[in-house]
């Protein structure tokens, strides 16, 4: 499934750090920021979570949710999320899906063959309260995303959602 902007976001269940998470029950009437690691305990991995934990309370202030996903197993994620904290000097704040199964990444489409056929490259997904899909951005697994840009971006969907502007 290749989803394009504006397309309802499929709902799914799969196991994660928090337990059974389902997808639409979860989010309820947020905004969710879901974004893919290419697996656990890689160093860019282990810094951007530990920077998108610190961040956590911006995204609160707009209503955004934050929900991780990497392909290894719940137990890892849970060796890992120890990692982040030691390492980053911030615990996870938010749930990390475990999608061992490659479930919600084929769901998705956040494995590109090109790059790996079995890990996820970084993509994050930006979905309204309706479930519709409003931002994708994908980058190559060896590059860290900047999450002040993604809060910069909830900013404007946020804004112009509500006034006819442009930022």
């Amino acid at each position: 499934m290749s989803l394009k902007l504006f397309d309802a976001v499929p709902d799914f269940s799969q196991d994660s750090t928090e337990g059974t998470l389902h997808f639409h029950q979860w989010a309820g009437d947020n905004w969710v920021i879901l974004f893919s690691h290419p697996k656990d305990y890689t160093p860019v991995c282990t810094t951007e979570l530990g920077a998108v934990a610190k961040l956590k309370p911006e995204f609160d202030k707009r209503g955004v949710k934050l929900l991780g996903l990497s392909v290894d197993p719940v137990d890892s994620h849970e060796g890992w999320a120890r990692d982040i904290a030691e390492t980053q000097g911030q615990a996870l704040n938010f749930p990390l899906i475990a999608d061992h199964d490659r479930k919600v990444s084929d769901l998705l489409d956040l494995i590109h063959p090109n790059a790996s056929d079995t890990n996820t490259v970084r993509t994050v997904l930006v979905i309204d309260p309706a479930k519709k899909l409003r931002l994708t951005l994908t980058y190559p697994a060896s590059t860290g995303r900047n999450f002040q840009e993604i809060l910069r971006v909830i900013d404007s969907l946020q804004l112009t959602d509500n006034h006819k502007v442009a930022t």
